[in-house]
């Protein structure tokens, strides 16, 4: 599993740890990653991801998980939000053209 977040793109760092006696160790800095459910009002269900905390932020800044996806650029996603992206996209046309 990459451990990198899907929403703020923060990965893995690399650097040393550092003795009293100034040896250097490499070490690995992984991401705070959490498992969080968002509910999808468009898709009628609950997704599940795998993010840091700043994602969570900032996907309850923008809005939910519906308003954030409707929002980004294809840019912005990787390749599993892109696919629920068009999900999201066409649950809401098609909620539009069942409201018409």
């Amino acid at each position: 599993m990459a451990r990198i977040c899907a929403v703020s793109k923060k990965k893995v760092l690399f650097g040393n740890k550092v003795s009293h006696s100034n040896r250097k160790t490499r070490t690995r800095f992984n991401t705070n990653q959490q498992h969080c459910s968002f509910p999808s009002d468009l898709l009628g269900c609950s997704v599940r991801l795998h993010i840091t905390p700043h994602g969570i932020r900032t996907l309850e800044k923008r809005g939910g998980l519906d308003a954030y996806l409707i929002s980004a650029k294809k840019a912005e996603l990787d390749e599993n939000l892109l696919r629920l992206k068009k999900r999201v996209v066409t649950a809401k046309a098609k909620k539009e053209a069942k409201a018409a």
